[in-house]
């Protein structure tokens, strides 16, 4: 079975690879290879297509492929909540919460990875079109296997961008090169109120998947569950990983990254996830309808699933466990 993956050069779908990389998969009785494929919607018709069996990537951006979640469901979260970061040359000596400092700047994102930015500054009281905003692709990331984020970092050290939107992979090496300062962290509550629901990592296949081999999708949600509690426990187990399968730069960062994002890392894809992530496909017309909690999730695995007491944004009600 094949898993594409939007990035893999950074911390945000770091879950499915470690559970490849680490046997988690293999003691589920699975053999899975991950694919490359971005940007997101790419990844997302490749399932489509049959190409794929399962996507990681970023929630929304089913929403390109499968209109009104119809023929799709989330089956897991990688982690929790929106995950990208404003990062903006260091010479704007731009501080921290700052938003207005992207006036009159080019911001790299990736495609459906901008839409967060721009319903972000919307609702910050900043009109891109108003307020000279220039929000594109970065030039060189739209080949369909580019890791965004350390494209990005490269854009901006290059003096090609004034900023971009995007993972914590590209925000670190920007901020360790002495290029990029960190303006928004959504994640550690920068940012308007709600936009930490705007959307998240996931993991999704079809309905004709889930439908047709329950059994292996139960499987990928175990070890991506079991995987996240490793991870949380031991985030050294992500320079094993570094070493082997990434560049010296990336691999060097990569267990820092995940020591920092371990509170984030569970399963469980609360009502409030859900509630959020169907507003801010609302309010950028990705969506019309009001689909319910499941209609988007397959709530059948949600024994599956992982949340450990008083994480940051679960659900009070939450009886997920392993």
């Amino acid at each position: 079975m094949r898993i594409a993956v939007a990035d893999v050069l950074s911390n945000s779908y770091f879950p499915v690879l470690a559970a490849k990389e680490l046997g988690f998969f293999d003691r589920e009785g699975l053999d899975i290879d991950i694919e490359l494929m971005s940007p997101a919607d790419q990844a997302y018709r490749a399932m489509q297509d049959g190409v794929v069996d399962f996507v990681g990537a970023e929630a929304h951006a089913a929403l390109a492929v499968f209109p009104g979640w119809r023929g799709v469901k989330l089956l897991c979260a990688q982690s929790q909540g929106m995950y990208w970061f404003v990062v903006m040359r260091a010479s704007l000596k731009a501080k921290r919460g700052d938003v207005g400092v992207v006036r009159g700047c080019r911001i790299g994102a990736a495609p459906w990875v901008e839409l967060g930015l721009r319903q972000l500054l919307l609702e910050s009281g900043i009109d891109p079109a108003r307020d000279g905003v220039v929000i594109a692709p970065i030039p060189g990331s739209l080949a369909l296997r580019v890791n965004t984020g350390v494209t990005a970092a490269a854009a901006l050290e290059q003096g090609v961008i004034d900023g971009f939107w995007a993972n914590g992979m590209g925000a670190e090496i920007a901020v360790r090169r002495g290029v990029g300062t960190v303006v928004l962290d959504v994640r550690r509550g920068d940012g308007p109120k709600g936009c930490f629901h705007y959307t998240f990592p996931a993991l999704a296949a079809t309905d004709r998947l889930i439908e047709s081999r329950p059994d292996a999708v139960a499987g990928v949600v175990r070890a991506i569950a079991a995987v996240q509690v490793a991870l949380r426990t031991d985030p050294s187990l992500a320079e094993q990983i570094g070493r082997r399968i990434f560049p010296p730069q990336e691999a060097s960062l990569i267990a820092g990254l995940i020591a920092r994002d371990a509170p984030f890392y569970y399963s469980q894809i609360s009502q409030t996830a859900v509630e959020g992530l169907n507003r801010f496909a609302r309010a950028t017309r990705l969506l019309e309808e009001a689909p319910s909690y499941t209609d988007v999730v397959a709530v059948r695995f949600s024994p599956l699933w992982h949340c450990p007491p008083g994480a940051p944004g679960a659900d009070a009600s939450s009886k997920a466990a392993l």
